[in-house]
């Protein structure tokens, strides 16, 4: 079963640069627009807006590739 999570938990991914942090600012549980791409979400598996912790930056991935940090 896919990892779960909900707005204000502090989570970790991997991108390009490294490591980077955030804290959940949204679920989509429907399909959704983000930076001129569809995203696809669903109930199943929902997608996740997360405000890094360093810059103003918002990223959206799957539960999959996320990591809750404390």
């Amino acid at each position: 079963m896919p990892s779960t999570f909900k707005v204000g938990d502090h989570v970790r991914w991997n991108s390009e640069a490294g490591h980077v942090s955030g804290h959940i600012t949204k679920v989509h549980k429907k399909d959704f627009g983000y930076k001129g791409h569809t995203h696809r979400a669903s109930e199943d598996e929902p997608q996740y807006e997360i405000k890094s912790d360093k810059t103003d930056h918002i990223a959206a991935h799957k539960g999959a590739a996320l990591t809750k940090i404390s």
